[in-house]
């Protein structure tokens, strides 16, 4: 994950998060379409703000990535087995933890996005259950190659697609993050407030 260029992973992240909370009238892909439109919108009115009310800028990422993320399924996904020995609070507590470094991580990066293409692709699997998780594929394309980005959105209890996981040319974010969350279990004597406090 490291040797993965920081802007790449943050349009990875635009492909996939900026979705607004639409209803099942809607696609998955048809809500991601118009939440890339948003989250572009949103960088390219802030973008002055990163330099001079930093806190401002984020603020405006935030909003967009809340209507779309689910951050208290994405900190499950990352916890994984983990999760069943946490309690609530814990679950919410990184669920928050995310949400701020995630926004602030990305954020920086789409400053500098410069209009790359992003091509949504066909899905792999028409004909499945329409209210089942669904894997929207986008391409990134421009550069030497193209990339293929895939995102797992699945429908709340309010009807609404959101977010809760990612991956980048088959590298499985929530895996990746379940990976660092592991070895600081390991680390800290499974004390999950502890790997908390340590997560960077």
């Amino acid at each position: 994950m490291k040797s993965l260029n920081k802007f790449v992973v943050a349009l990875t992240f635009l492909g996939m998060l900026p979705v607004l909370s639409y209803s099942q009238q809607y696609t998955a892909v048809e809500t991601a379409e118009t939440g890339v439109i948003n989250l572009l919108r949103t960088v390219q009115e802030s973008r002055g703000l990163f330099l001079t009310d930093r806190d401002s800028y984020f603020g405006a990422i935030e909003e967009v990535l809340n209507s779309i993320v689910d951050f208290n399924a994405v900190a499950i996904v990352v916890m994984n087995r983990y999760a069943e020995s946490a309690s609530d609070t814990q679950k919410d507590r990184f669920a928050d933890i995310l949400r701020t470094t995630l926004t602030r991580f990305y954020g920086a990066s789409l400053v500098s996005y410069e209009g790359q293409e992003l091509a949504f692709l066909p899905s792999n699997n028409a004909d499945a259950d329409p209210r089942a998780d669904t894997i929207v594929r986008m391409e990134l394309r421009g550069g030497d190659a193209n990339l293929e980005l895939q995102y797992q959105m699945f429908l709340n209890e309010n009807e609404e697609w959101k977010l809760k996981n990612l991956s980048l040319v088959g590298i499985n974010l929530g895996r990746q993050y379940f990976a660092q969350f592991s070895a600081l279990m390991s680390q800290n004597g499974n004390d999950i407030d502890a790997v908390l406090d340590n997560w960077k």
